[in-house]
């Protein structure tokens, strides 16, 4: 099932989640076959539950965009345990659509998390998975890559998102 991505302006974008629990059940295995269908069908390498309207820390991420299904990863109850480097590049997030900025992230991240299962692990990832590790988690603590953004910068994307909700064409 492709579920609807939420947008920005939805308060369960910016509340932190509920760690999970409960795992290798059949919802949580239909759950995040629908995360990965509704990331594909959005065009997009990460998705969080928040973005999906469910406020549970789960995340998926593929970097091919669905064209390598070993690139498939599941993200639950996942903390970043350490950062290197830096990296600059543009980042947009399918939660605000149609607008992308230049963010400042790590270049090499190191993120410990649970699978389906409930086996913790950990994974490095760099460059844009490291991207992907970073935003995706920030989703999970209730914040969007904006908050990396100036001040000027966000407060100008927050002005462009309510002139499009006046005008009803952000829902």
């Amino acid at each position: 099932m492709i579920y609807p991505i939420v947008k920005y302006g939805d308060p369960v974008l910016e509340n932190p989640a509920e760690i999970v629990t409960e795992f290798d059940t059949p919802e949580l295995h239909k759950l995040l076959e629908d995360m990965f269908e509704s990331m594909y069908a959005a065009k997009g390498v990460g998705l969080a539950a928040p973005q999906i309207g469910i406020g549970r820390r789960i995340a998926v991420i593929d970097c091919s965009v669905g064209e390598d299904p070993a690139q498939k990863i599941v993200l639950i109850n996942p903390e970043i345990i350490k950062t290197e480097g830096k990296q600059r590049g543009e980042e947009g997030c399918l939660s605000i659509p149609g607008f992308r900025e230049d963010v400042s992230r790590a270049r090499r991240v190191t993120v410990r998390a649970q699978n389906a299962r409930g086996e913790k692990f950990e994974m490095t990832g760099e460059d844009i998975l490291a991207r992907a590790f970073l935003h995706e988690t920030d989703h999970l603590f209730g914040r969007l890559y904006i908050t990396h953004v100036s001040p000027l910068k966000r407060d100008l994307i927050r002005r462009k998102v309510k002139k499009l909700m006046k005008a009803g064409e952000w829902s």
